[in-house]
C-alpha cells in the first residue's frame, strides 16, 4: 500500500479515511444523480451509524474587519475537525474548490473534503484539501 505523507496527525489522517468510507458507501448504494440534499442526509447516516460525530448544515461566523458580516452554513462538520462539502454536479470546477478554501478560512479548520457525489466513480468526484 502506498502511504503519502502528511501534515495532519494520525487521528485526523484516520477520521478523514473513515469519512471517505462513509462517502464510498453512500454513493456504492444510491449511486449518481440524486439531488445534494440526499445525498447528505444518506451521509449523515452513514457517519451516524459508524458512530462517527457530525454536525449537519452549521452555521459559521463571517467577519470582515473585524466586524460579524452574517453566517455561512456549511454541509458537514465532522468531529468538529473536518469540513465536509456535498456537491451532486456535473464535474467538479475550480469555484468548487476555492469554495472550500474559503470555508477552511473562515471555520479555523485544516482539511476539508469536496465530495461530487454525481460522479460514476466516487473517488473521481473526490477531492482533499488540506490547509
Amino acid at each position: 500500500m502506498l502511504r503519502i505523507s502528511t501534515p495532519l496527525p494520525d487521528e485526523l489522517e484516520a477520521l478523514v479515511h473513515q469519512t471517505i468510507g462513509c462517502c464510498i458507501e453512500v454513493h456504492r448504494v444510491l449511486g449518481p444523480g440524486l439531488l445534494e440534499s440526499i445525498c447528505s442526509r444518506a451521509t449523515c447516516l452513514e457517519l451516524a451509524v459508524h458512530g462517527i460525530p457530525f454536525e449537519q448544515e452549521k452555521r459559521i461566523p463571517v467577519f470582515y474587519r473585524e466586524r460579524l458580516l452574517c453566517h455561512q452554513r456549511l454541509d458537514i462538520i465532522v468531529d468538529s475537525r473536518l469540513i465536509l462539502e456535498i456537491k451532486s454536479v456535473e464535474k467538479l470546477n475550480p469555484v468548487h474548490q476555492a469554495q472550500l478554501l474559503s470555508y477552511l478560512r473562515i471555520s479555523g479548520l485544516r482539511v476539508g473534503l469536496l465530495v461530487n457525489f454525481n460522479s460514476a466513480i466516487l473517488q473521481d468526484g473526490l477531492k482533499r484539501i488540506v490547509l
